[in-house]
């Protein structure tokens, strides 16, 4: 069967029982994915990882796939829709270092390079009106930091995520749990336009495959696998959120929670995942000090670090930032600077050196650091 090997990645995604641990293993016994179109049963069997069921299952499926690929292609250069596998280059180098990277990726919109500053934001449908407010202020908070917002597209935490990081100007990232045929939820139809117009929407699954219980928990790895850090805002203990965090954390990645009220089911799980070590988060400041540390090379400059800091200050630490910019001076040249009172500015030069935004000299004097390395 002649295909190309980009092809053949789409129509193995296109495929039922056949997934990507099994055709990586397939790809590294047989050469290349286009190979296992042209293998004999006996071959395939006889493959790392590949039984008698599944070599017989792709042998039954691959003899109709060449004109159901054909009608997939057509669908998505009539639908402006891109279909993306691991060979291409906008495929997320994030994803292609997890267990189970995705065959192939439908997106609508662009993924552009500096989304690898990614950040999930991931909680329940049934947020509530605390859950909802942190989530659009951390996500506003991010997004103009210059972090990339990656969520599912549900309703609740995510709705209010994806809102917030486009009202901020940023960039956000949608991932689905079914085809493009089927966007879910439909009262999410037209964010997921935005998103794509202002970001990018993905999903792996075809576009006639409808959302079932099976699609939402493969979704998740996918969330978490392309971005830094997930952030759970609100979760049960059984909710999709806390999937998606402790697949973060099986593939390597550093799970934030916001805390809730200790009587509430609905952080139940945040709470939880605080108990076994997750990052407590109270301010975006939280996560864009740590996120520092995940991606040092790509957030470059001190003087850029300090400057994603100090979206997250508060009115009067942003005054007191902007009266140093003029240059080192002493704490009570300060307080004439700024008005604020003396007792104020000893406790908001404390949160600030916390932030790592200001250092307090001998002789009490206070200095941006990114003053003093620049």
């Amino acid at each position: 069967m002649s295909m190309t090997e980009r092809e053949a990645y789409i129509a193995l995604n296109m495929m039922e029982k056949i997934g990507p641990v099994s055709v990586r293993a397939l790809v590294t016994s047989l050469g290349s994915a286009s190979a296992i179109f042209d293998a004999s049963d006996d071959v395939l069997r006889k493959s790392v990882g590949v039984g008698p069921a599944l070599a017989a299952s792709i042998v039954s499926q691959r003899d109709d796939i060449q004109d159901a690929l054909s009608a997939e292609l057509e669908r998505a250069e009539g639908s402006d829709t891109h279909i993306i596998t691991p060979l291409d280059s906008e495929y997320p180098a994030a994803l292609q270092k997890i267990h189970d990277p995705p065959l192939a990726l439908y997106m609508r919109g662009r993924l552009l390079p500096i989304d690898r500053h990614a950040l999930a934001v991931v909680g329940t449908r049934r947020a509530t009106h605390y859950g909802m407010d942190v989530t659009r202020n951390l996500s506003y908070q991010l997004a103009k930091a210059g972090v990339c917002v990656v969520s599912g597209l549900a309703l609740g935490v995510d709705t209010a995520a994806h809102e917030a990081a486009l009202h901020a100007g940023g960039r956000t990232i949608a991932v689905i749990g079914s085809g493009f045929d089927h966007v879910y939820p439909e009262e999410n139809g037209e964010l997921a336009n935005k998103i794509a117009a202002n970001g990018a929407v993905l999903s792996e699954f075809p576009f006639a495959r409808q959302p079932d219980k099976t699609t939402f928990p493969m979704r998740n790895r996918i969330v978490s696998g392309m971005s830094a850090g997930v952030l759970v805002v609100e979760a049960d203990f059984k909710s999709g959120a806390i999937i998606t965090a402790n697949q973060a954390l099986s593939q390597g990645r550093t799970v934030f929670a916001v805390p809730g009220r200790i009587d509430s089911r609905r952080s139940a799980g945040t709470n939880a995942l605080i108990k076994d070590g997750a990052y407590l988060v109270t301010g975006a400041s939280d996560i864009l000090e740590h996120f520092e540390m995940l991606l040092p090379k790509s957030f470059g400059s001190e003087s850029q670090a300090t400057q994603i800091r100090q979206v997250a200050l508060s009115a009067d630490e942003q005054t007191v930032v902007l009266a140093l910019e003029k240059g080192e001076m002493g704490i009570d040249q300060l307080i004439r600077e700024t008005g604020i009172a003396t007792a104020s500015v000893s406790s908001l030069l404390i949160a600030l050196e916390l932030k790592r935004v200001v250092r307090v000299l001998p002789g009490r004097k206070v200095e941006l650091i990114e003053t003093q390395q620049n």
